[in-house]
């Protein structure tokens, strides 16, 4: 492993263990020549699921650009880095054990909102205004609806 600071390639690892929920192992390592130390992750190489976009391109999966889409969401909001790739972790393996080799965005968004709408309704609910096009107010209104609970909607 070259060092991302000077770029040699000798190294010691200063620790090792399990991450996320043992998809990975998360290795602590120090540069032998410059001693400044940094973090890898070892995974899984799996086969490319490719994305089916609306208008039927097809991409590769890039849980990069999934978890960009979540920072943006979470903008300003109180979210540890973790909690984001605790999501982007399990998105990637829900997609990796339903489908064999590719998979809608309707359905990654769907999933995405899935785990947002538990994680903090602000943020779900600016993914789900690029996710979805809004295109006015009610849109909005209609979205947040059912997560008012009956005496903030007026009932009883």
């Amino acid at each position: 492993m070259r060092c991302p600071y000077c770029h040699e390639d000798q190294d010691r690892v200063i620790d090792s263990r399990a991450s996320e929920d043992g998809g990975a192992i998360r290795r602590r390592r120090q540069c032998l020549a410059c001693k400044r130390r940094y973090t890898t992750y070892e995974r899984v190489e799996r086969t490319t699921i490719k994305v089916v976009k609306k208008d039927g391109a097809r991409v590769p999966f890039d849980r990069l650009r999934l978890k960009e889409g979540l920072e943006k969401a979470c903008w300003k909001r109180p979210i540890p880095d973790a909690r984001l790739e605790e999501i982007v972790s399990n998105v990637e393996s829900q997609v990796e054990s339903e489908f064999e080799s590719e998979v809608e965005s309707r359905h990654l968004g769907e999933l995405v909102m899935h785990h947002l709408r538990e994680l903090d309704q602000v943020a779900y609910v600016r993914f789900a205004s690029v996710y979805r096009q809004f295109e006015d107010v009610q849109d909005f209104v209609d979205e947040l609806w059912p997560m008012l609970s009956e005496e903030e909607r007026g009932g009883p």
